[in-house]
């Protein structure tokens, strides 16, 4: 309570009513696999610009993260993150120069194209500072013959082939300071994708870096491995360590909870498509996408439902072709990369009830096999969302069901409505926590919640003439008893009557003759 101790006007601010939820973001999608170099923590980007800057591009016919992400931003994705895998015995480039050690920002052999100078700053060239120093750094997608590169940096060197694929130069970096914002640490931290430092907080250096190295010569980073194939484990990534988790241990930091879909380009092995849906099983608020394996000709073989049996993934086929990223040529990778691409694009511009369905796949332009109405009538009933090309029309996404077994979760739109409804809900009213247990809040509770589904039911999400018909909540005596009370239990129930798609059409058409008139 407020204390009045003297006579006077005062103002107090109360808050009243509900609180508004905040509707969710369901099209920000996460892509597991492996990419041609880059980070092994989850990455976001925006752009297929953004991944080729953080990530590189094609880099082996079998491996598909780069056309999946190309597709994804194609066909209307907008965020998403890359958790790019590597195994365990894997290792990291180093290199030890001016009596700092770098590393490569990520495993793998890739670290060892590498190249890093070391050159006055410009302001130490002019005379002007000497704590100051030029770090150039230059990668080379594939290995240079004879094992040498031209200087890029250099103007007599920097049209000689073959060019670097990618280059950075950090000028200025302080080498003493710690508050300059050109503190060495600081710059490259943020600014560079290709190196980083091999301590986390780097200490300042006791002599200027260009006293100890050549300043005149690249050298190279060495001791990167790839390692071994990768296994479900590598998947899982799971790690006692929270900052050396990768995979799906990683995606369950808090920092990645706005993440909504989730696929693995190219896998369909059954153990790791079961620990990527039960990932989203346990997460509760995220979605799979599932590609079938390719070279499958004969559709009637597929059942997926045999082994793997969910609600949160729904399985695609067949693979698509599409035009490779470097070369043009005709390329043949799975689906799913354009499929949530897809997704995200119902989602913003009808919304999140909508199938994804019956829409064109951009960037596609032939599929591995042609699925006619007789195959599909075989794939539909097994909860294969076919993939099929309609003249005149283009490629079609033509199915719209999960994995499921309960005809009640059986529609990918049904699910993810509840998703959206869950997690907004969920993300909106932590503020009840500790809240005094009684009529009051009830009452806020129900208005609040009741303020967010008049809204999605106006928007065509739910079923109904009335509000009353669309959805119903209950919060007081009916589902509380003095028990749950008691030990601080809110209790409150939520129905909703979600849209379907209309899977099936029927136009019943009848002969209307006219009768004699008597």
């Amino acid at each position: 309570m407020p204390e009045y101790l003297a006579p006077g006007v005062y103002i107090q601010e109360i808050e009243r009513g509900p609180r508004p939820i905040e509707g969710v973001a369901t099209s920000t999608a996460a892509f597991l696999g492996l990419a041609e170099r880059g980070p092994t923590k989850p990455l976001l980007v925006t752009s297929f610009n953004e991944y080729r800057r953080n990530f590189g591009s094609v880099f082996g016919a079998d491996k598909f993260l780069p056309y999946a992400v190309s597709g994804f931003f194609e066909n209307g994705g907008r965020r998403a993150y890359i958790c790019r895998l590597t195994p365990d015995d894997a290792a990291v480039a180093t290199i030890t120069l001016g009596g700092v050690d770098f590393v490569a920002s990520g495993p793998g052999t890739w670290g060892n194209r590498v190249w890093i100078k070391l050159a006055n700053a410009s302001s130490a060239v002019a005379g002007r500072n000497t704590s100051r120093f030029r770090l150039q750094v230059a990668y080379w997608d594939t290995a240079p013959p004879g094992g040498s590169v031209p200087d890029p940096f250099d103007v007599e060197q920097n049209k000689v082939l073959p060019r670097p694929s990618y280059v950075e130069d950090f000028d200025e970096l302080e080498f003493v300071d710690e508050s300059s914002p050109d503190y060495y640490g600081k710059r490259l931290e943020s600014g560079s994708v290709l190196v980083r430092l091999a301590a986390e907080n780097p200490a300042p250096l006791a002599a200027e870096p260009l006293a100890s190295a050549p300043t005149a010569a690249l050298t190279q980073l060495a001791g990167g491995a790839d390692g071994s194939a990768l296994t479900i484990l590598d998947y899982k990534g799971e790690n006692p360590d929270s900052r050396k988790r990768k995979g799906l241990a990683a995606l369950d930091l808090d920092e990645y909870r706005e993440i909504a879909l989730v696929a693995a380009p190219g896998v369909y092995e059954v153990p790791i498509c079961k620990a990527i849906y039960e990932h989203c099983e346990r997460n509760h608020f995220r979605f799979a996408v599932l590609d079938c394996e390719p070279n499958q000709g004969n559709a009637g073989t597929l059942d997926p439902r045999a082994e793997m049996v969910t609600q949160y993934a729904a399985y695609y086929y067949p693979w698509v072709y599409v035009s490779d990223l470097r070369t043009g040529a005709k390329k043949k990778i799975p689906p799913s990369g354009h499929i949530l691409g897809l997704y995200a694009r119902t989602d913003t511009t009808r919304g999140v009830w909508k199938a994804p369905a019956n829409d064109v796949l951009a960037g596609v332009f032939d599929l591995e096999y042609y699925v006619d109405t007789s195959a599909q009538e075989v794939l539909n009933p097994r909860s294969i969302n076919a993939i099929r090309k309609f003249p005149g029309r283009g490629i079609h996404v033509w199915g719209a069901r999960t994995l499921s077994d309960n005809t009640l979760w059986r529609y990918i739109s049904v699910r993810r409505l509840f998703i959206f409804l869950e997690h907004s809900i969920y993300d909106s009213t932590q503020w009840i926590v500790f809240e005094p247990n009684d009529q009051r809040l009830w009452e806020r509770v129900k208005d609040t919640i009741r303020l967010f589904l008049r809204t999605q039911w106006r928007n065509g999400a739910l079923m109904g003439a009335t509000e009353d018909e669309a959805f119903q909540i209950a919060c007081d005596r009916s589902t509380m008893t003095q028990d749950d009370i008691l030990n601080g239990r809110l209790i409150c129930q939520i129905g909703i009557a979600p849209v379907r798609p209309a899977e099936f059409v029927v136009f019943q058409i009848y002969q209307n003759t006219a009768e004699a008139r008597t």
